[in-house]
């Protein structure tokens, strides 16, 4: 396998931190006690995963949080903020929405795959968040929630990712009532892929991020996108798609690397190519 980066840290002050080990980047919400997606917030963070998608140094990204909460989604006191401007807020509305739904389609895209590493409430946009990533790995302390219902205000846009991860009762369940539901229950949603004990969160995602990390950069980076753009097709379609993905997929230097190995019983060496 290709030498993976050792150790770099890419930032430590604002309202997001990340650190790099290993091909591993940690990016942490770090603006407790609510970790908001304030404007500020979502522009680090969509910095962060965009330097990080040509970074050949950085296999799989992690997103964690500092505090009890994940994330409470939107800065609700930002947003109140700008009801005093002449427009009563529509344009700064436009623009924290635009710019959500940015950051969760850049996660979505991302290359590289994501994991949510959860231990706290995620509620509203923040628990869309965590339906954006490919994996998402949970306490039993967290919870999860979109409870915009509660304040008038109905989950429209977090709709978009938790509706594309868990069946149509569960997400409009959740959207409906607005109550949090725990993390035994969002994993029978569909909603996160694991819980696990507090003290061996970390652990448990480092192990996941590290065996995604020691596959085939570019294979994994065919992979995902396959798999986001064949789940809007029709079965006809996808199958059509997906074949054609797989031949171009067979023809890399990677898979053949890959099927040699297997054959020759070694250990592959990658070279993205």
């Amino acid at each position: 396998m290709a030498e993976i980066v050792a150790i770099r840290k890419t930032a430590s002050e604002g309202p997001v931190q990340a650190h790099l080990e290993s091909g591993i980047l940690r990016i942490t919400l770090a603006s407790p006690p609510a970790n908001a997606l304030s404007i500020a917030m979502m522009a680090a963070l969509q910095a962060e995963i965009d330097r990080a998608r040509d970074d050949a140094a950085i296999r799989v990204l992690v997103i964690c949080a500092t505090g009890k909460v994940f994330c409470a989604g939107h800065d609700l006191k930002e947003l109140t903020a700008h009801r005093a401007d002449v427009d009563r807020g529509r344009a700064f509305f436009e623009e924290t929405m635009a710019a959500c739904a940015t950051l969760m389609q850049t996660i979505v895209r991302c290359p590289k795959p994501v994991i949510a590493e959860v231990d706290g409430v995620a509620t509203a946009a923040g628990c869309q968040l965590v339906a954006s990533c490919d994996l998402a790995i949970a306490t039993d302390h967290a919870s999860f929630a979109t409870p915009g219902v509660n304040i008038g205000l109905f989950c429209s846009t977090p709709m978009v990712a938790l509706s594309r991860n868990v069946s149509r009762k569960h997400a409009m369940e959740m959207l409906l009532t607005g109550e949090a539901i725990d993390a035994k229950t969002a994993r029978e949603f569909g909603l996160v892929n694991r819980v696990v004990p507090r003290e061996y969160l970390a652990q448990v995602v480092a192990k996941y991020a590290e065996t995604i990390a020691s596959k085939s950069p570019l294979t994994l980076r065919i992979g995902k996108e396959a798999f986001y753009n064949q789940a809007e097709m029709g079965l006809a379609e996808a199958y059509d798609y997906t074949a054609r993905v797989m031949v171009e997929n067979m023809l890399a230097r990677d898979a053949e690397e890959g099927i040699g190995a297997f054959i020759d019983k070694r250990e592959p060496e990658w070279t993205g190519e």
